[in-house]
């Protein structure tokens, strides 16, 4: 887009207007906020500046209110604190339609690039350690100055998001804005609103700045740092990283949400549960129309039990790999037609939902094959007060910050920061996992003692009864470099998933190779009890996935079938009668998988897979039953 027609304000609403209103800025600012964004107007000098405030001595019995604004300064303890205040001598008018202000971005950037940027690009930790209050005035970039301004930045941070994209493009991007608008401080009753755009004509994302009320000269600029929070106690959550407090007092304890939780869910996806039928009975010869837009199967499903028809009409068997949504209709219509998914099945394919279901299998903790899980958008508060004890106790405190449903780990970290984790939540909607922080691990002669994990592919053939295969081949995924716990945002250390990196080395490894090269090096835990503790975690998931009624569980619809991937890791434990155990730790369980390469080292993959779904032959297939 070369421009948005030359000044037309008609052409900037079209492209700004649904963006505007969301971030709730006054339509009366937007003919001069076009005006200023197409000639790059930075006018908040002239009506604003940055007033240095000077500390204030613990021994002095000094003015509350400064002792108290004191506290709420961005960057405690580091260095000298400064406010933003009108400087014009008219003050600043709230219907003046020319009260709206650009504030440049000093820092754009994605989390996993943080360091390198700091490292290389020229001047820019300077600036930082600066804005930051941080010592630094050396020439070439040092390690500790860095990982202060990787720990002080979430302070500063802001975030938004591309709408369009791929997977990667809407990764969330995080800006600090330059010293104007980082200087201006956090309250309850701010005097001005701040929303990030993002310009199309010129591809760069400015903060937008409006006035709330009339204000005079010396009056302060300040913002709401927990805006749009309503909640006492998540408002003072949000705002732990620049009023530290202690929620010891909460509860850390997160029950199973309610069922009207999972009835919004259902409303949110739009999905139609089915009516009651009667399972679907075929002839033992009958042969099966498949209607499929998934290649792989379409190039390695070759039993003579199946054809292929492009006619949807006319298809026994639906294999879609986008959701399916209307099972009401299909239920009513044609009961016969058999599907490859289960209505709710985002109960265990959609991370949060996977937290909240298996918290049926365990105590408060939740069950010992899933890693402690925070939602972080219900339950920011029992996960604070859980990370505080822990500290208390001296006990690691290592979290993975995951989305909910982006897979590939995209937009996912590592920290033992309470205020990254904490503002984490401002951009998409997130899960924290307790890290792994001692899992088993496998000697590469190349490399060392590495991370890695497995995916198993099981196969659900129905939900009452519970039937569940496992297929008899799993894949592994190996990390690149030796593990430790530090370097948290070396992805080639802490992260196994290779590839889809560009030029990143791929280690491969099949899994009849793998178990000999694992037996021998752990002697006393042969494969075959592993995975039976593997499967016994299987089994429990989705005993508890489907315990209870749709859409609290995942539905039994007798037309549904499915395939998942499970991802898991191994990590060391102590069992209750004090042996150290390897205890299965599921990471995520995903929805129609890549099966291309079982699909290159094992061609009867498809055939074996629809034999045990559609014609309940598993025993002349490379499956194992689990349930």
């Amino acid at each position: 887009m070369s421009g948005d027609g030359e000044g037309d304000p008609a052409a900037f609403v079209a492209l700004h207007g649904a963006a505007l209103r969301a971030s709730g800025v006054p339509a009366r600012y937007w003919e001069s906020l076009s005006r200023k964004l197409r000639g790059e107007v930075f006018d908040a000098g002239d009506y604003f500046g940055i007033m240095q405030v000077e500390e204030v001595d613990d021994e002095e019995e000094g003015d509350e209110e400064m002792e108290e604004q004191l506290k709420k300064k961005p960057n405690p303890g580091n260095g000298p604190c400064f406010k933003v205040i009108v400087t014009n001598e008219n003050g600043l008018q709230a219907s003046n339609p020319n009260s709206v202000f650009l504030i440049d971005h000093a820092w754009t950037y994605r989390v996993e690039h943080a360091r390198q940027q700091l490292l290389h690009v020229p001047g820019l930790l300077h600036r930082m350690a600066n804005l930051m209050g941080i010592d630094f005035h050396g020439e070439i970039p040092d390690e500790g100055s860095i990982e202060q301004v990787l720990q002080e930045m979430w302070k500063y941070n802001q975030t938004y998001q591309l709408s369009q994209g791929t997977a990667e493009e809407k990764v969330p991007v995080w800006y600090i804005m330059d010293e104007f608008g980082s200087r201006i401080q956090h309250s309850d009753q701010p005097s001005f609103a701040t929303a990030p755009l993002f310009y199309m004509p010129q591809q760069i994302a400015y903060t937008v700045l409006w006035p709330l009320r009339d204000l005079e000269t010396g009056d302060e600029v300040t913002r709401d740092y927990a805006h749009g929070e309503t909640d006492r106690l998540i408002r003072k959550c949000v705002l732990l990283p620049w009023v530290p407090e202690e929620v010891l007092d909460v509860s850390c304890f997160t029950p199973e949400p309610s069922d009207e939780y999972y009835q919004a869910i259902l409303a949110e996806n739009k999905e139609k549960l089915p009516v009651v039928i009667n399972p679907p009975v075929y002839a033992k010869d009958k042969v099966f129309k498949v209607f499929t837009d998934i290649q792989q199967v379409l190039n390695n499903l070759t039993h003579p039990r199946f054809v292929f028809t492009d006619d949807e009409g006319q298809a026994d068997i639906l294999y879609n790999f986008s959701h399916f949504k209307d099972y009401r209709k299909l239920s009513e219509e044609r009961p016969e037609v058999l599907v490859n998914q289960f209505p709710c099945e985002n109960l265990l394919t959609v991370k949060d939902c996977l937290a909240s279901v298996a918290r049926r299998a365990g105590g408060p903790d939740g069950p010992r094959w899933l890693p402690r899980t925070f939602n972080l958008q219900t339950e920011l508060p029992q996960f604070i007060s859980y990370f505080q004890q822990r500290d208390r106790r001296g006990e690691d405190n290592h979290w993975i910050c995951k989305p909910w449903n982006l897979a590939r780990s995209l937009d996912t970290h590592i920290t033992n920061s309470l205020n990254s984790i904490i503002r984490q939540r401002e951009s998409s909607p997130k899960v924290v996992c307790k890290y792994i922080e001692e899992p088993v691990l496998f000697h590469r002669e190349d490399v060392g003692m590495v991370k890695f994990d497995i995916r198993y592919v099981v196969l659900l053939r129905s939900i009452k009864p519970l039937r569940l295969y496992s297929y008899d081949v799993f894949w592994l995924r190996f990390s690149n470099r030796a593990f430790s716990l530090d370097d948290l945002d070396d992805y080639e250390k802490h992260f196994t998933v290779m590839n889809y990196a560009p030029g990143v080395t791929l280690k491969q490894v099949h899994c009849e190779d793998f178990i000999p090269l694992f037996e021998k090096q752990y002697p006393e835990y042969p494969w075959t009890t592993v995975q039976a503790d593997i499967f016994k975690a299987f089994a429990e998931l989705f005993q508890v996935a489907s315990a209870k009624p749709a859409p609290l569980g995942i539905c039994d619809y007798p037309s549904s079938r499915a395939i998942y991937a499970i991802d898991l890791m191994l990590k060391w434990d102590t069992s209750r009668d004090g042996k150290r155990i390897m205890q299965p730790q599921i990471l995520e369980v995903n929805f129609n998988p890549d099966c291309d390469r079982a699909c290159k080292y094992h061609p009867t993959f498809f055939n074996d897979v629809f034999s045990t779904l559609f014609l309940d032959e598993p025993d002349s297939c490379h499956v194992t039953c689990i349930v």
